[in-house]
């Protein structure tokens, strides 16, 4: 699995909830296990799940992250006052939706509409499949005219494109699962609907109350996010293309640019970028994906991707290993036609006047031109090897790290090895140690030359300074 840089998040979910499953997922490939919590029912779930994580990665003497997707504002339909949960909507009818049990169309969360323009403007539910005009707003209810006969289904997702909701960035049940994220240490926090860098601010205020932190994704599908990138890129730890609702908000028609433009700004900013939604939709229920969903993996691995994200597949799928494996298969063919075709993944890359980001250019020039095995990273917070990563250099990428926290953390970074050692108190014996340790585990082997980075002295944070090539020789 070593050869494998673009990686893998797995949504875990009813098909995939059990030990033995969630094994198979690590044995063929999962390096990051998302857990989804709009579809948790209780923090004890949570709990349960970051347990078979822990216990099956360390079985394999894997680093697997957790990424705990934060569900945010997400407005849902609350049929659960209808017989069967669902309601048919009949061409030409109106019907009012809001938080009331009196509307035809509950929803799950009272919000006041704001921007409403009647004639212009329109709701979309279940990923935009059900599209209903907007004609009147009537205090926090709108009437809507049904474009077409359809049955429509409890829980679905509700979009309001171009409409001002008026909602905060966080709920109180993200609070909740932002301090059992904290609690039970996982790698990753994702948080849903970002429209702007200062969404961040709710859960550093969090942090600083608990004096815990953890790398935070901002999920970008909301237009205003578009506007404000930039400074969200730069303000959050990493990105995460949410391709289902953003597809719902903008037109479909400008998603492959806006997939491209984001991958690039997170490039040129170094920082971890995901794509996500149905990469292998249609493995939900057949055993192999669509020639289209073949190739969509693929570009996404041909603009340099950190990681791609299976959803339903692993959810609810009736196939969650195949996938893994099939997405697998995906990544590796293309990544070697990638290497065997000579295929430049270069982008301008944001320059930081610091030593990390000019040792980070070094590494690729130095790989370019010597006769480079492997590049080898010694960090203790993860930075190093996640600047290094940006730069895509065709070595591996072996991050050697004292802490476990941070193997896992990196296991979402692209090309990027994580290997936990003891902490050293010196530099020649973080070198010496180091070499025995990559040949002991069969990744290097002797007359075999690498590039290491590291910081003097030893065992402190934001001190990366040293480059050294070296070569393995057999000592007596």
């Amino acid at each position: 699995m070593l050869n494998i840089k673009t990686k893998i998040i797995a949504t875990l979910g009813p098909s995939s909830n059990s030990p033995s499953i969630i094994s198979q997922l690590i044995k063929n490939g999962m390096n990051v296990a998302r857990i989804n919590m709009g579809h948790f029912k209780n923090v004890e779930e949570l709990e349960c799940m970051i347990k078979i994580v822990r216990t099956e990665s360390s079985k394999q003497d894997k680093h697997v992250g957790i990424l705990v997707d934060l569900a945010g504002p997400k407005i849902r339909l609350n049929l659960d006052n209808l017989d069967g949960k669902k309601k048919e909507l009949i061409k030409g009818e109106n019907y009012t939706l809001g938080f009331s049990d009196n509307n035809d169309l509950r929803i799950n969360t009272d919000i006041q509409f704001k921007n409403i323009r009647t004639g212009e403007s329109f709701v979309k539910i279940d990923d935009g499949k059900i599209i209903l005009e907007v004609i009147e707003q009537n205090k926090n209810n709108l009437i809507l005219r049904a474009t077409q006969t359809v049955i429509v289904k409890n829980r679905k997702g509700v979009n309001f494109p171009g409409i001002d909701l008026g909602v905060p960035p966080l709920t109180n049940a993200d609070k909740e699962h932002i301090l059992y994220a904290l609690k039970y240490e996982v790698d990753w926090l994702a948080l849903s609907f970002v429209r702007e860098s200062s969404d961040i601010n709710s859960i550093l205020n969090i942090y600083k109350e608990k004096n815990k932190s953890i790398p935070i994704i901002a999920k970008i599908e909301k237009p205003e996010a578009i506007k404000n990138l930039d400074s969200i890129i730069n303000s959050f730890h990493g990105v995460l293309i949410a391709r289902g609702d953003l597809g719902v908000e903008v037109s479909l028609s400008k998603l492959p640019s806006l997939q491209k433009l984001i991958i690039e700004k997170c490039r040129k900013f170094k920082k971890p970028v995901i794509v996500a939604t149905q990469m292998l939709e249609s493995m939900i229920e057949n055993s192999t994906p669509t020639r289209a969903e073949v190739n969509d993996v693929a570009n996404a691995v041909y603009q340099s991707v950190d990681a791609v994200m299976l959803s339903g597949e692993t959810a609810v799928g009736k196939y969650p290993v195949d996938t893994i494996k099939i997405m697998r298969e995906i990544l590796l063919n293309t990544e070697e036609e990638i290497k065997k075709n000579n295929v430049s993944n270069t982008v301008d890359i944001e320059i930081d006047k610091d030593t990390r980001s000019a040792i980070g250019e070094s590494v690729k020039i130095i790989s370019q031109h010597l006769n480079i095995d492997a590049i080898v990273v010694m960090t203790e917070s993860g930075s190093t090897g996640i600047i290094v990563s940006h730069y895509r250099p065709q070595n591996n990428i072996f991050a050697l790290t004292p802490h476990k926290t941070i193997c896992n953390k990196l296991a979402l970074v692209w090309g990027v090895y994580p290997i936990l050692t003891p902490q050293y108190d010196s530099t020649d014996t973080m070198i010496r140690e180091a070499k025995e340790l990559l040949i002991q585990n069969n990744l290097l082997d002797y007359g075999d030359m690498f590039v290491l980075t590291a910081g003097v002295p030893v065992g402190k944070t934001s001190t990366t300074n040293m480059l050294k090539i070296h070569k393995i020789e057999k000592t007596n």
